[in-house]
């Protein structure tokens, strides 16, 4: 499994600020997607003069802009739950049948990328609110509708189809690159689609058995 197309730049999706904007704003932005890109792609804890080497600026520039190495965690996972957030109502993925809306979901939280992957890696705690207003609200709903067609099995909560769905993205995102953007896309919607879809009777009853003894 692997992340999407690796020559796609690794960005944030961040707006980039016009020449009214302030100077302080592109170096925001410069040094978050440069932390973005260091936690994702280092195994070890990165430190802050990592992220200010591939920023292209001082130490001393991004404590004036985070204070802390927490304080810029916090803002690198708000900006990748808004993202993904952003990337999921502009999918539509209650407004299409289950199958389609699963893959649009896993193709919006690949395209998310490096910002995502350090989210999981650092297991930085977002927002609450945001998180479940943002990403997770959304995917629940979309598993809540394809189990009253039928379409997804019942017997497992919403919130552990998304908690799955999301570890398959994360593992594709962190992975070697193998696959194109789109093999990638399929693959984790073949992947999650099998183990979710919703089972026979015969089947069901089975597993509860089994789970019972």
């Amino acid at each position: 499994m692997s992340q999407p197309d690796p020559q796609r730049p690794a960005s944030l999706g961040l707006p980039r600020p016009s020449g009214r904007q302030a100077l302080q704003q592109r170096v925001s932005y410069a040094i978050l997607e440069a932390a973005a890109r260091v936690l994702a792609h280092t195994t070890e804890e990165a430190s802050m003069n990592e992220v200010a080497a591939e920023a292209g600026v001082a130490r001393a520039t991004v404590y004036r802009y985070f204070p802390s190495r927490q304080a810029l965690l916090d803002r690198l996972a708000s900006v990748a739950v808004d993202e993904a957030g952003t990337r999921l109502a502009s999918a539509r993925i209650e407004e299409v049948p289950p199958e389609e809306g699963v893959t649009r979901a896993v193709r919006a939280l690949l395209e998310v990328g490096d910002s995502f992957v350090a989210l999981a890696r650092e297991r930085i705690r977002a927002d609450p609110e945001q998180f479940d207003a943002r990403l997770a609200g959304p995917l629940q709903r979309l598993f809540d509708g394809a189990k009253a067609t039928g379409d997804i099995r019942g017997d497992v909560p919403s919130s552990w189809l998304t908690e799955s769905l999301v570890a398959l993205v994360l593992g594709a995102l962190s992975a070697k690159p193998t696959f194109g953007h789109e093999d990638a896309v399929a693959a984790i919607t073949s992947m999650f689609l099998d183990g979710a879809r919703e089972r026979s009777p015969v089947a069901t009853a089975t597993v509860k058995e089994g789970a019972q003894a």
